[in-house]
This record gives structure tokens, sequence and C-alpha cells, in this order.
């Protein structure tokens, strides 16, 4: 059984295994920030241009699963993010938060959407410091048997903590599990 993704993709319906999901959606975020902010146009071609090769690959049928092999061979027919030019210069990149102070004190810290387990408080406390969060699960739950911290400081931060807002691109998801015929 694997997870998979409803996307929306150039006013398309796909299904995407979740491998194939973060792929594209790292795709077309990077894809993003190469083209100046005002142009929808281009970004709504692209994606139109995904859903005909994902059209192509799946045979159009209601509930093909497009897969990481397909969304990477889509990727290779648009082309590399670096075809569409430079990166903007007032959008930070990735590491910019880790070498520059000033922007690593505007992080916040949220609960995880996507990386939880009960509330999101290790996942986003993962990501706020960058580690691995079944690392700090593990942390967690043993401070919390051997006396460290009380389960009342985890139910504290699950109350004060706000969750992680949601994130806006042109790919809209909702998760569920492929009951298929795999076992």
């Amino acid at each position: 059984m694997k997870e998979t993704v409803n996307a929306n993709i150039g006013s398309q319906s796909f299904t995407l295994d979740t491998d194939a999901y973060g792929t594209l959606k790292s795709y077309l975020d990077d894809v993003r920030s190469r083209l100046p902010e005002d142009d929808t146009e281009t970004m709504g071609d692209i994606e139109a241009r995904l859903a005909e090769i994902f059209r192509e690959k799946t045979g159009g049928g209601a509930m093909r699963v497009v897969t990481l092999a397909i969304v990477r061979e889509a990727m290779m027919q648009m082309g590399a993010p670096a075809d569409f030019g430079e990166r903007r210069s007032g959008r930070p990149s990735e590491n910019a938060a880790a070498t520059d102070p000033t922007r690593a004190a505007l992080r916040k810290l949220y609960r995880s959407r996507t990386d939880r387990s009960i509330a999101g408080i290790c996942g986003g406390l993962a990501a706020y410091f960058g580690i691995d969060p079944t690392l700090l699960r593990l942390i967690t739950l043993l401070l919390i048997l051997f006396g460290g911290i009380s389960i009342w400081v985890y139910v504290i931060l699950w109350i004060v903590v706000p969750e992680e807002p949601l994130r806006t691109f042109g790919i809209n998801k909702k998760t569920k599990q492929d009951h298929g015929n795999e076992c």
C-alpha cells in the first residue's frame, strides 16, 4: 500500500504518489522562483503542459497514478529550472537562513502539518532546529519516561505553538491511502 496525493495541475485532477508529488512540488517551486513575480501566465502554461504530459503517460485513465518515473520524464521534457532564468534576488535562498544570522532569527516555530505522530510538536521542533524528527521524538519520550520533562510540557506546547500555515502553490493536496491491489 502506498500513500497518494490528489493534485490539481493545470486545471486537471491527478493522483500522484507522495514521492512524485514532492519532486514535482520542488520542481515547480524552483521554476516559480526564477520567473517574475507577476508572471502567472507562464506558470499556468508550464502546469498545463505538465498536465498534458501526465495524461499522455498515464493513458488518460481516471484511476492511473502518476509515479516518480513519470514526473522525472516530464521534468526532462520541460527542461531544468535553470533554463527558466536566474532566481529572483529578492527571494531568499534555502541556505540563506542557515548562513545569515538575521534571517535565522526570523524563523518561527510551528507544529508540523505533515511530520506528526500526535500533535506535530516534535516534527515542528525538528524542522526549526534542523534535526531528525525521529531522534527528537525518541529524546522526548525518554525525557518524559525518566522525569526530565513532564507530559504537561508537551500538552502546553500543543496549545501554545501555532500550527504551520497552509502553503499555497499551483497544485492542491489531498492525502488518501491507495487501496489498490498492492499487498
